[in-house]
């Protein structure tokens, strides 16, 4: 007996919607479901006082893939955003990402020769030659003074753990720039949908069968009785029952208030690198669409431990979790008849773009 759809998919984020889109392209009969009572997954927006607000923190679009900056703008036309975000230690304003204009707020130096010349003290002066955590790895890229005053607070609120006690491979590298230039992202693309992220994911779904409110796992049997394949967005292990463990995670909340001004910072992200300051930055959501209302919408972004009650939003892929996740996907690929997509399937950090092109990928591969 035939079902009713060729394919479910489980999350309506990015992954989801691209490969729905994709499949109805090419004929398929996709129904998506969703646990929230919203479609677009972390980059939905909730519009406040005329704003459009990132719901589940900043997403600013990045690429240097054009393949990939044509396809969103088919649907919703970007506009300039570049991002360009602040940092306040102990009341002292400093730009980012680490460039000319950092470090002349630092040491008053105004040639690359003099910050070369600086770090390489501090790097000298800390005797550090094969760095053993978190800190000792950034020193050695950076010095003192940077790690102290812009990473050790911010990366500490981030994992909730003394940056001593964190894998040096955390930090691979740190960008040093030594030209006066604030973006923060090298990309050649780059911006925010105009009119916000809904108008990408609502033209991503256009004329697809969607119900919201619906957990997967508590009627399983009758969500996969309706299609051929599903494509599962979800927590790998959860998918599997946790048969080899659970998966861990880092968690986000987010605190959203209506400020009565019409500008509130100036920017639409600053960082706050002190540790005794719990939350990790402010978003002004109205400077990502250069707005002019009335009124304005902050959010501070706090770092939490996570638990299954709380939303996963950043995979820990140390070793003991990339073990755990190594079996569960040997048990993915063999798996036909299932499709696993985007960050917490495929346990693994993903920017939008980088999103979008695995579900490109998966979708024309099939």
């Amino acid at each position: 007996m035939s079902k009713p759809y060729d394919y479910l998919i489980v999350g309506s984020g990015l992954f989801g919607a691209v490969f729905a889109h994709e499949a109805k392209k090419k004929g398929k009969r996709c129904l998506i479901i969703d646990k929230r009572n919203h479609s677009g997954g972390n980059i939905y927006c909730e519009n406040v006082e005329g704003i459009n607000v990132h719901k589940y923190g900043a997403h600013i679009f990045h690429t240097n893939d054009k393949t990939i900056w044509d396809y969103v703008n088919s649907f919703v036309e970007f506009n300039r955003y570049t991002n360009s975000p602040l940092a306040i230690f102990e009341n002292e304003m400093y730009n980012l990402p680490f460039n000319m204009n950092t470090f002349y707020q630092l040491w008053k130096v105004k040639t690359p020769d003099e910050v070369k010349a600086v770090i390489q003290a501090q790097i000298a002066e800390s005797g550090i030659t094969n760095p053993q955590n978190l800190e000792e790895q950034a020193i050695s890229l950076v010095g003192t003074d940077i790690y102290y005053k812009l990473i050790k607070g911010y990366t500490e609120k981030q994992w909730g753990r003394d940056a001593k006690d964190l894998p040096a491979f955390i930090i691979k590298r740190l960008p040093v720039r030594f030209t006066y230039d604030n973006n923060y992202f090298n990309d050649k693309y780059q911006g925010i949908p105009i009119g916000g992220y809904n108008k990408l994911t609502e033209g991503l779904l256009e004329g697809i069968d969607i119900k919201l409110n619906v957990d997967y796992f508590a009627n399983r049997a009758e969500w996969d009785a309706q299609a051929d394949k599903i494509v599962f967005t979800g927590k790998i292990d959860e998918f599997y029952d946790y048969r080899f463990g659970q998966l861990q995670y880092r968690s986000l909340k987010f605190e959203h208030q209506t400020k009565d001004t019409d500008n509130y910072q100036g920017n639409a992200v600053v960082n706050y690198t002190e540790r005794h300051i719990p939350y990790t930055r402010i978003i002004e959501h109205k400077h990502f669409e250069f707005g002019t209302q009335s009124k304005t919408v902050i959010t501070k972004e706090y770092p939490e431990e996570w638990n299954t009650e709380k939303e996963p939003y950043y995979p820990i892929n140390d070793a003991h979790n990339t073990e755990i996740y190594k079996k569960y996907e040997a048990l993915a690929k063999a798996d036909s008849h299932i499709v696993f997509g985007g960050r917490l399937a495929e346990y693994k950090y993903y920017d939008m773009h980088q999103v979008i092109g695995s579900a490109l990928k998966k979708s024309q591969s099939i």
